[in-house]
C-alpha cells in the first residue's frame, strides 16, 4: 500500500507544497530495549539466586529491577530462542527442539513462520535501531552457509545489525563468527588477547555509539545473546583463577549452601524443601581424589567463564550510563534453559570425545587440569554441577523439572520502581514480546512485511515492574521436549517425565523413541502432580491424594497440545539425520576454492566412514612450499592436507587422543600437480567401542603413492562440532603440532576436490550414533 499524500503537486516546484515527512512520533521518548540472553546457566548458579558464581552486573540489574523468583524458558536453546522473539511458543514457532532435528510435521520443521513477527521487525517498524550480537540458532542448517538465503538470518527477521555466530555453539576464542550477512575471521588471535564474550561486547557498544553518532534521538534495541556459559567452557584465565579452589566442597555441600541462602534471601519460601539426590549422581564423598579434582575444575572453568560474560555486561552497562542512555534503557535478563547436563556422567577436557567418539573420556593429569578454560580444551561439566547448577530444583535442561525450564529472569524499566524487589508471579519466556509491546504502547501489527500476524500466545508481566498492587494474574503454559511433558496451572504443576525420572529408574538413556503404548502407559501411571506455589522443589507428589486436580492439569496438557501443533510426540532423532551429521542428500562432490570464509561443520563435506579423495590442484615455484591445502576440525579433532618445507602431508587427529601424520618422504618439485590424499575403507565401524571405519591412506603426487599408512582409530561420529572447513588456510587452534594456525599457503592453490567415493556411511550401529549425537549440539 502507497503511503498517503498531503501535501500539493502542481505543474511546477513554485505551485507545488511538499507533504510532510515520515515519522514514528514519540520515539524519542521511547526507551532502549537491552535483552541479555545467558546460555545453559542454571537456577542455582548466579549471585543474585544464592548461587557461587560471582555475578556484579546481573546483581546491579537486579538492585534496580523485579527479581523473578517463579521464572521459566523451555527446557532448550532454540525454542526459548524463538519464544523470546516472537512472543509464540515454541511449537507454533515450529522449532520443536532444534533446527538440526527437525522433522516434517506441524510445529516440528525447525522454520519459523513469518506469521510470526519478531520483536526486530515490530520496533523497526515503530523507528528503533535493531542490533542482535551473539548466537542466533534460529535458521535451518541448510540456511546457515554462504550460499543460503538470508531470510532467516538476523538480517532477514527485522535486525539492522548482526554479530555472532549461527548455529547452537562455537569455540569461544576461535568463533565461526558473521557480521551481518557474510561470514568473517575473528578481528585477532587468542594470543592477541581474543575471547568471544568481549568482542561481542565491543560490537554492541560499536552499534549503538555508530547510532547515537548519528541520530542521538533514535532508540535502540539490543538483542545480545551470548555464547556463556554452553560449551565449550573458555575464558581468560585471569576470570578462572579467582575460582581456585571454590568447588572444592562438591555439589552436595554446594547445593546446602545455595539452598540456605535462597531461602534467606527470599528467593524461595521457607516452606520449600531441596530436592531429593538425584539417582544419575554420586555422593561427592564417593568419587575418588583425582575425580573431585577433576571435577571441581571443572566448574570453575564454567563459572570464569559466566562471570568474564558478566565482566563485558559491565561495560556495557558502564557505557550507557557514561552517554547518558542507561536510566532510558529497559534490560530483561534470562537464561536460554536450566543447567546443561550435557558433559555426560563424569564431564570431560575435551568434551568432543564424548560425542564424536562415544567412549568415555582419559582422566587428565594434573599438567593438564591447568590448561581448562584455554583455547586447547574443550571442557564441560558432570552432571553433579547440572543438578547443583538447578539448586533447589530436580534434573536439568532438555527435561521438563523445573530444574529443566526454571531459570533466572530479571526485568528493569525505567520510570517503575527502580527499588530492587523479589516477585514470585510465574513468568514465562513468551511474555517478554508483549510486556515490551505493553510497556512501550506499541499495538501488535496485524501485517509484518505482507504477512498476517498469528496471535501473540504470551502475558504481559509490565504490571508487576512497578511497586503498586500487583493484582494475581491466572495462568496456563504448557512444557514439551523430546516427550518429557509438563503443564502449570495456577500453582500447580504436572510433569509426565520420559524415559522416566531418572536414567538410572528408567533403565534406558536418552533420547528413547516413545510407542503408542507407552503412551498409554504414561497416561495411566506417569503423571506426577506439584503444588509448586508451596513446593517450588517438586518434592511431594501429590497425584495419588489429588486425582481431580491431576486430571484437570493432564487435560489442560492435551488442549494445550492441539491448540500449539504439540503433536505428534516425538523423542527419537529423525531418521534423515546419519552418523557423523551427513547432509540429507547424498553429493558425490564438493569442490572448494581458497580463500574462502569458513564452513561450518554442519554444511561442510562429511568424510567419516565413507571411502574418500581430497585433491588439490597447485602449481608450486619454489622448493619449500608450506601451508594448508584443505582443513576440517581443529585441536579437538579433525583433518588437514598440507606442505610444509616442500613436502606434501596429511594429519588425522582423532578426538584430541593421538594424530596419524602421513608425510611424504621427497619435496614436490615446482610445477603443476595434484596433490591427493585417498582413504580407502577396509572395515565397518564398532560404535560401541568408540571406532570409526578402519582404512588404508595414501598420499599421492600426480597419482604416484609418496606415503601410506593404515588408520584404525578414525572418529565414528563427529570430527568437531566447533571446527570449520578451510581451504587455503587454517581457522582454529591447530589439528597437529608440525604447524602454527593459520599457515597460509604460499603457492599458487586452484581448488581442492573432495570425492565421496561411496553412496553412504556403515550402517551398523548408525541409528545409535545418532541418537547419542544430539548432546552436541544444543
Amino acid at each position: 500500500m502507497s503511503q498517503l499524500f498531503y501535501g500539493v503537486i502542481g505543474r511546477t516546484y513554485d505551485e507545488s507544497r511538499e507533504g510532510s515527512r515520515p515519522s514514528k512520533e514519540g520515539n524519542g521518548n521511547r526507551p532502549n530495549v537491552l535483552i541479555w540472553l545467558m546460555d545453559d546457566v542454571g537456577f542455582g548458579q548466579l549471585s543474585p539466586y544464592g548461587g557461587l558464581v560471582d555475578t556484579p552486573a546481573l546483581q546491579r540489574i537486579a538492585d534496580r529491577g523485579t527479581q523473578f523468583t517463579n521464572g521459566h524458558s523451555t527446557p532448550l536453546c532454540a525454542p526459548t530462542r524463538a519464544c523470546l522473539l516472537t512472543g509464540r511458543n515454541h511449537h507454533t514457532n515450529n522449532m520443536a527442539s532444534l533446527p538440526r532435528f527437525a522433522a516434517q510435521f506441524p510445529g516440528h520443521d525447525g522454520n519459523v513462520p513469518f506469521e510470526n513477527g519478531f520483536i526486530s521487525e515490530i520496533l523497526q517498524n515503530e523507528g528503533y535501531a535493531t542490533f542482535a550480537a551473539g548466537k542466533w540458532h534460529l535458521s535451518p542448517v541448510d540456511g546457515t552457509h554462504m550460499g543460503a538465503s538470508r531470510r532467516t538470518w538476523p538480517l532477514g527477521r527485522g535486525f539492522d545489525r548482526f554479530y555472532g555466530f549461527m548455529g547452537g555453539q562455537t569455540d569461544q576464542f576461535h568463533p565461526h563468527l558473521v557480521s551481518d550477512n557474510h561470514v568473517i575471521l575473528p578481528p585477532k588471535s587468542p594470543e592477541e588477547g581474543y575471547h568471544l564474550s568481549e568482542d561481542l561486547v565491543d560490537q554492541s557498544i560499536g552499534f549503538i555509539n555508530d547510532l547515537k553518532n548519528a541520530d542521538s534521538s533514535k532508540p535502540f534495541l539490543l538483542y545480545l545473546a551470548f555464547g556463556a556459559g554452553h560449551s565449550p567452557h573458555q575464558a581468560p584465565k585471569e576470570f578462572i583463577e579467582p575460582y581456585r579452589g571454590h568447588f572444592d566442597m562438591g555439589w552436595d555441600k554446594y547445593r546446602e549452601l545455595v539452598f540456605e541462602k535462597q531461602v534467606e534471601n527470599g528467593i524461595i519460601p521457607a516452606s520449600a524443601k531441596l530436592s531429593a539426590l538425584d539417582p544419575d549422581v554420586p555422593r561427592w564423598e564417593t568419587l575418588q581424589d583425582s575425580e573431585k579434582a577433576f571435577s571441581a575444575r571443572l566448574m570453575e572453568g564454567f563459572a570464569g567463564m559466566v562471570t568474564h560474560m558478566d565482566y563485558q555486561v559491565g561495560r556495557l552497562l558502564n557505557h550507557l550510563e557514561r552517554i547518558g542512555e542507561l536510566d532510558n534503557t529497559v534490560i530483561i535478563v534470562l537464561s536460554d534453559n536450566g543447567a546443561s547436563s550435557e558433559g555426560g556422567a563424569k564431564g570431560a577436557l575435551n568434551y568432543q570425545q564424548n560425542w564424536g567418539g562415544g567412549v568415555e573420556a582419559v582422566m587428565p593429569s594434573p599438567e593438564e587440569l591447568e590448561n581448562v578454560g584455554g583455547p586447547k580444551t574443550f571442557s564441560n561439566y558432570p552432571w553433579g554441577w547440572a543438578w547443583a547448577g538447578s539448586t533447589p530444583f530436580r534434573r536439568w535442561k532438555r527435561e521438563t523439572y523445573r530444574g529443566g525450564c526454571g531459570v533466572p529472569f530479571i526485568a528493569s524499566w525505567p520510570g517503575t520502581s527502580g527499588q530492587k524487589q523479589l516477585d514470585d508471579q510465574f513468568v514465562h519466556v513468551i511474555d517478554v514480546v508483549p510486556t515490551l509491546l505493553d510497556g512501550l504502547g506499541v499495538e501488535p501489527p496485524d501485517t509484518i512485511n505482507g504477512y498476517s500476524q498469528s496471535p501473540i500466545e504470551g502475558v504481559s508481566f509490565y504490571q508487576a515492574l512497578s511497586d503498586g498492587p500487583k493484582p494475581a494474574v491466572p495462568r496456563t503454559q504448557y512444557f514439551e521436549m523430546w516427550g518429557h511433558r509438563a503443564i502449570y496451572h495456577n500453582g500447580w504443576r504436572a510433569v509426565c517425565p520420559w524415559p522416566g525420572t531418572s536414567y538410572a529408574e528408567a533403565g534406558v538413556g536418552f533420547p528413547t523413541e516413545m510407542t503408542g503404548s507407552d503412551l498409554d502407559r504414561l497416561e495411566e501411571s506417569g503423571w506426577e502432580l506439584y503444588n509448586v506455589s508451596e513446593d517450588p522443589s517438586e518434592t511431594v507428589n501429590l497425584a495419588a491424594t489429588e486425582p481431580k486436580q491431576l486430571n484437570r492439569l493432564v487435560q489442560l496438557w492435551w488442549e494445550a497440545a492441539g491448540r500449539y501443533k504439540v503433536l505428534p510426540l516425538i523423542s527419537k532423532l529423525p531418521k534423515g539425520i546419519q552418523a557423523g551429521m551427513t547432509p540429507d542428500e547424498w553429493i558425490p562432490k564438493y569442490t572448494y576454492y581458497p580463500g574462502t570464509a569458513p564452513i561450518g561443520m554442519e554444511t561442510a563435506v562429511n568424510t567419516i566412514n565413507i571411502s574418500h579423495r581430497i585433491t588439490a590442484d597447485v602449481e608450486i615455484q619454489g622448493g619449500s612450499a608450506e601451508g594448508i591445502l584443505l582443513s576440517l576440525g581443529d585441536v579437538f579433532g579433525g583433518y588437514c592436507l598440507f606442505m610444509n618445507e616442500g613436502r606434501l602431508y596429511y594429519a588425522y587427529n582423532s578426538l584430541g587422543r593421538d594424530v596419524t601424520l602421513l608425510e611424504s618422504r621427497t619435496v614436490v618439485a615446482p610445477g603443476k600437480h595434484r596433490l591427493t590424499y585417498d582413504f580407502q575403507r577396509t572395515g565397518e565401524p564398532d560404535f560401541e567401542l568408540g571406532l570409526g571405519a578402519p582404512g588404508r591412506g595414501r598420499l599421492m603426487v600426480d597419482d604416484e603413492v609418496v606415503c601410506e599408512a593404515q588408520l584404525n582409530t578414525t572418529v565414528p561420529r563427529m570430527l568437531s562440532f566447533t571446527g570449520t572447513l578451510t581451504c587455503g588456510y587454517h581457522h582454529g587452534e591447530p589439528i597437529c603440532d608440525t604447524y602454527v594456525s593459520s599457515f597460509p599457503f604460499t603457492e599458487l592453490l586452484n581448488k581442492v576436490v573432495v570425492e565421496l567415493l561411496e553412496e553412504s556411511a556403515p550402517d551398523q550401529g548408525a541409528q545409535k550414533a545418532q541418537e547419542e549425537i544430539e548432546m552436541a549440539c544444543q
